[in-house]
């Protein structure tokens, strides 16, 4: 059994690994070749504990994920998230690689949002505002590089510790500058790219739908249950929707939720990433896009593929 620690799942070379092997799997997604199963869901008194099973028939593989959220964490000096992913050989039944799960979700969150900015959002798209300072806001940040050139980074986060941090990291792992703001309203104004990546568990949105510019494409990744709501649900009216899975975001994603439960969008207005990428969803020029992420538990399993396998031998 191999163990793989948080420095073996960094780097840009490992980030394009995992966006080559959501590729695949978000294409045996939409193509009906695999399903991904949902989520168990226990509540221990201030933490909850997701169980994620799921496998990936066609490369032979399956993953368990045992991850805790307590939202209280942050108070302590602790990280939101604790837990374990296992992988394991469908044919041998072995334990194959054992990996510690908040540093596998942030890599394949951010690789993820990655994907569907690679696929949403205009070429030339380099101004990122990012909300939220944590380990999912790093994760995000070097995933964007990765596919646009980014021109400038601005930040806004409520915790003054966090992102005096984030930008001291920033600046010596990336070498990018960024600009610290005093509102989320200073952050996104005029962004051609916005990412999400607070813990917010409010149903009042962080984002007003009219401040997000023309053309701009959102990755919305944050929020702790299916009612939390990081953008206003009436930005979703006239934006290009994208998604995982049409049914988890209908049973997980606030935003989502809210914009149906209002009659902003229908569910056939959701566009599942693998439909993207098999060309059957296409992206208007010019148009607003979002992509709200829930995590499937797929993801989990190709993403810790990517992360055992050799480049060469993905």
């Amino acid at each position: 059994m191999k163990i793989i620690n948080a420095d073996e799942m960094s780097g840009d070379d490992r980030f394009r690994q995992v966006m080559t092997t959501l590729t695949d799997v978000f294409r045996d997604l939409s193509a009906g070749r695999e399903q991904s199963p949902a989520r168990l869901l226990l509540q221990h008194g201030p933490s909850e504990m997701l169980i994620s099973p799921a496998a990936w028939m066609q490369r032979g593989v399956a993953s368990v994920k045992i991850t805790t959220l307590t939202l209280g964490n942050s108070g302590q000096g602790l990280p939101l998230i604790h837990g374990i992913v296992v992988l394991t050989n469908i044919n041998t039944g072995q334990v194959i690689a054992l990996f510690d799960g908040a540093d596998l979700t942030a890599v394949r969150t951010g690789a993820v949002a990655g994907l569907a900015t690679n696929l949403c959002a205009p070429v030339d798209a380099g101004d990122l505002a990012i909300l939220g300072a944590g380990v999912q806001a790093r994760a995000v940040l070097q995933a964007m590089l990765v596919v646009r050139k980014i021109r400038s980074v601005r930040i806004f986060s409520r915790s003054a510790t966090r992102i005096t941090e984030f930008v001291q990291w920033a600046r010596t792992v990336t070498g990018i500058k960024v600009t610290v703001c005093d509102s989320v309203f200073e952050a996104v104004r005029g962004a051609e790219i916005i990412c999400t990546t607070t813990s917010t568990s409010s149903s009042v949105p962080l984002i007003e739908a009219d401040w997000v510019a023309p053309g701009a494409h959102l990755n919305i990744i944050g929020g702790t249950h299916e009612d939390a709501i990081e953008v206003a649900p009436a930005l979703l009216k006239s934006a290009f929707v994208a998604v995982e899975k049409s049914s988890a975001a209908q049973e997980e994603a606030g935003e989502i939720r809210a914009a149906l439960l209002l009659g902003y969008i229908q569910s056939e207005e959701l566009h599942e990433l693998g439909a993207l990428i098999l060309g059957e969803s296409a992206v208007e020029e010019g148009r607003i896009t979002l992509f709200r992420s829930v995590g499937l538990a797929i993801e989990d399993t190709a993403a810790a593929l990517a992360l055992y396998v050799p480049p060469e031998n993905i």
